[in-house]
């Protein structure tokens, strides 16, 4: 393939992704029209068709996006904190922010368990990232030793749940601020016992 038809076919990709992204996000998945977004990036329903399947790949698409945007910012945290530590806890404290954030809210915790189902990849590169975190704080003894995937899971699935009820919540700042006291409480536990 040529580097012009790779170009082509990876800005074909970007609009489409960009046009749905913001559709799913202004509108939600169910009220948004393929023909809607297709038309707004200037693309037919062919190239949604080519490129994603349908409107459900589409999604899983965004939603892949938007898990990786996610991970990158809570890495970014954890790089500047003080100690691995710190870094990990404000990541945990991180991710509950960002259910308050319309984006996240419509398309992460609201559109994509609906229609892709519990385990759609999503959330696949932020609990890799948190294994690989948590296995940095056992080996250099901030946390006891576990099995890393699990304990990933574990913390990323109350993390994924609790963002949820956020996101859902009548009154989310309180319920993020109750959400972070308990997390301070929770992540406190998996620190050696002295």
């Amino acid at each position: 393939m040529s580097r012009a038809r790779a170009e082509m076919i990876e800005e074909t990709r970007a609009r489409l992704l960009a046009s749905a992204r913001h559709a799913f996000a202004t509108q939600g998945f169910a009220n948004t029209s393929m023909d809607d977004f297709t038309a707004r990036a200037g693309l037919t329903r062919g190239a949604l068709y080519h490129h994603f399947g349908d409107k459900k790949g589409l999604l899983a698409a965004v939603v892949a996006q938007l898990d990786g945007e996610m991970d990158e910012h809570l890495q970014h945290i954890s790089a500047q904190a003080a100690n691995p530590w710190d870094g990990f806890c404000e990541r945990c404290r991180a991710y509950l922010r960002m259910a308050q954030d319309p984006e996240i809210q419509r398309i992460v915790l609201q559109d994509a368990p609906a229609v892709l189902g519990a385990d759609v990849g999503a959330q696949q590169q932020c609990i890799e990232s948190l294994r690989r975190l948590l296995e940095g704080l056992m080996q250099t003894g901030w946390i006891e030793q576990a099995p890393s995937l699990a304990l990933a899971r574990l913390i990323n699935g109350s993390l994924v749940d609790t963002a949820q009820w956020i996101a859902h919540a009548e009154h989310p700042d309180e319920c993020l601020e109750q959400a972070l006291q308990g997390l301070d409480l929770l992540l406190r536990g998996l620190k050696p016992v002295a």
